[in-house]
């Protein structure tokens, strides 16, 4: 896997992540769509994915538990708002399920899986509500984790 040339966000409420990863889109697709693959590799480790429901469809529940190395669980949960097979995947925290509005929007992600020479250009957007969101998520560590997140992912494509 490597890095790709920087990829301008779009305003200042946006974090940009891009990796080309050595594999067919629809291998990287899969790991994003199919909850038992999501577990091995959407935590940076020693993060852990305890749970993970996945309905990919517009309007679908995307909600999953992240476990963190002394034990805490972290419930994500939101909806998919655009799918495009092998292409495509918007989801946002905006919605916790079927269109019931969340207490505290944070961002919506635009994953993009774009064949390029056998590869997949992976491409990750985090659209936040606020410029401070974004900068609270860039000091989470938007960067390293989505990074690790990603090492990881192409680690499992690999094997798949």
């Amino acid at each position: 896997m490597t890095a790709a040339p920087d990829i301008k966000p779009a305003d200042e409420r946006e974090l940009v992540l891009t990796r080309l990863i050595d594999a067919p889109r629809e291998k990287v697709y899969r790991a994003f769509t199919d909850a038992e693959l999501l577990k091995q590799w959407f935590a940076p480790l020693p993060w852990t994915i305890t749970e993970a429901e996945l309905d990919v469809r517009s309007g679908g529940t995307n909600r999953f538990v992240m476990r963190s190395p002394k034990g805490e669980l972290y419930p994500n949960q939101g909806v998919y708002l655009e799918v495009v097979p092998n292409e495509k995947l918007v989801l946002t925290d905006a919605y916790t399920e079927a269109w019931k509005p969340s207490e505290k929007p944070f961002m919506t992600a635009i994953l993009t899986f774009e064949d390029e020479n056998g590869k997949t250009r992976y491409t990750a957007r985090a659209r936040h509500w606020s410029s401070a969101d974004r900068e609270a998520h860039e000091k989470m560590g938007f960067h390293e984790g989505w990074g690790q997140c990603a090492d990881q992912l192409a680690a499992l494509v690999a094997k798949l």
